[in-house]
């Protein structure tokens, strides 16, 4: 059995201990690591290559949007940000950073191991519709692509009309299954054209496809 190799990183040793235990109880889960900020998160990542890092983003130091940058950069380790409010003004830019998604800090652990399972596996763990709900409470942060932002546009040149359609339905929030129906595609099918998509804009997962899509202004706040 591959093991999926987690660093932990939180200022709190308590909830630090929580997690281990509970990780530690499953066979294909393993803690290679604990740090209390992100300077410590980013040499331990470096040194330890881990799969997965479960990343606190309110610390000293270095906070976990700067690690979580630092640690997408230069490394394959995927970053699974925690956050006491679903709604925290850090998550959105922890996932503009690179993080594959968020979870609550009070999360059932059978959530946490799903969740990092996921993550290891090259999944998103926040739910379409989540996403787009923090997108949305987040909108108005993002540059007007009306004011000359081209980076978004010249990527979207890269896309088929079929790719675009997906891209579009799968930032509204909808699910491979909900996408194939509005396309009246297979789901498989779908799924490989959010794999040629993640290609095509250099982007890591589902979550990174749904930032690019607001940030290029293929869709905006409110569009159903």
């Amino acid at each position: 059995m591959t093991r999926v190799r987690v660093l932990l990183v939180d200022d709190q040793p308590l909830l630090l201990l929580g997690f281990r235990l509970v990780l530690e109880a499953q066979a294909d889960l393993e803690v290679v690591g604990e740090a209390g900020n992100g300077e410590q998160a980013v040499a331990m990542t470096r040194a330890l290559r881990p799969d997965v890092v479960l990343m606190d983003v309110r610390m000293p130091v270095m906070d976990g949007i700067a690690a979580t940058r630092e640690i997408v950069a230069s490394s394959d380790a995927r970053v699974l940000v925690l956050t006491t409010f679903d709604l925290d003004e850090y998550v959105y830019a922890a996932l503009r950073a690179g993080a594959s998604g968020f979870l609550l800090k009070d999360v059932p652990p059978a959530d946490l191991l799903s969740a990092l399972r996921a993550v290891a596996g090259g999944d998103a763990v926040v739910a379409p519709r989540v996403t787009r709900r923090l997108i949305d409470a987040f909108t108005p942060l993002l540059p007007d692509p009306a004011t000359g932002r081209t980076e978004g546009d010249e990527r979207l040149q890269r896309l088929t009309d079929r790719e675009r359609d997906v891209l579009v339905l799968v930032a509204r929030g909808g699910s491979n299954a909900e996408v194939a129906a509005a396309l009246c595609l297979s789901e498989a099918t779908v799924k490989a054209h959010v794999g040629r998509l993640l290609a095509k804009l250099g982007l890591r997962d589902r979550v990174q496809i749904v930032v690019f899509a607001y940030e290029a202004g293929v869709v905006t706040r409110g569009e159903a």
